[in-house]
């Protein structure tokens, strides 16, 4: 019976209570990996900003104080374009389901999903790494010898090499030309054969000013000459 009123209470803290701050969540929730209802605020440098919704309270919830918690995608390093596809996907106040990893300070790490349609959801650090828009990345807060660590750096490594075979995103190829000018652009000695001719160039400007000077210089040089026979 005791066991029972601790599951109860435990389920009525995870369904009623708003949390403010990632401090205030029981550290057995990130321990079990409690699964959180929320609105996306903001998109920042490595992820959200989510305003947590109690699921049994969404109305009330919304009239409380506002601290939105501050959520990085776990095992996702992200992209200037992945930051843009979130802010196009998940704003304004789109609604998020966040699976608790990890927490460090005052950040806690999740795999963020969202409803697609009535019954399915989707992941969307693994969304992010289909496409070509993240890099994997360690998963902070677990010891890489854990089981789970392995089974989410498995699952989102397998999302990320769709992306690298179907050549999406940061994976896409360059065409041939842009291959040829890229290498050019990073091999040594066509660097040093560039600034050779540059310098070779710039030498031949200023004998050409010189020879220019020098022309001018014989110019005069006989207009005088001339000038002094017809005086004479």
């Amino acid at each position: 019976i005791a066991v029972a009123g601790v599951i109860i209470i435990a389920r009525s803290i995870k369904l009623v209570t708003k949390f403010h701050s990632v401090s205030q969540i029981p550290l057995h929730f990130v321990e079990r990996n409690v699964t959180l209802y929320g609105k996306v605020r903001s998109v920042t440098e490595t992820g959200l900003t989510v305003e947590h919704v109690p699921v049994y309270l969404p109305v009330i919830s919304s009239l409380l104080h506002k601290n939105p918690l501050q959520v990085h995608l776990a095992g996702v390093e992200l992209t200037p374009e992945g930051r843009q596809w979130l802010q196009e996907n998940l704003l304004p106040a789109k609604m998020v389901w966040i699976k608790l990893i990890s927490r460090e300070d005052d950040i806690i790490y999740c795999l963020v999903s969202q409803n697609k349609g009535v019954v399915w959801t989707y992941c969307i650090n693994e969304e992010l790494l289909r496409q070509g828009l993240a890099r994997t990345a360690p998963i902070t807060g677990l010891l890489p010898d854990s089981w789970l660590y392995w089974q989410l750096h498995r699952r989102l490594h397998r999302a990320e090499v769709k992306a690298e075979r179907k050549n999406r995103g940061l994976w896409k190829e360059d065409g041939f030309w842009e291959r040829v000018k890229k290498a050019l652009r990073e091999n040594k000695i066509f660097i040093g054969l560039t600034w050779g001719w540059m310098i070779v160039k710039k030498l031949l400007q200023y004998f050409i000013v010189i020879l220019n000077s020098h022309n001018v210089y014989l110019i005069l040089l006989k207009q005088t000459h001339l000038l002094s026979i017809l005086i004479s």
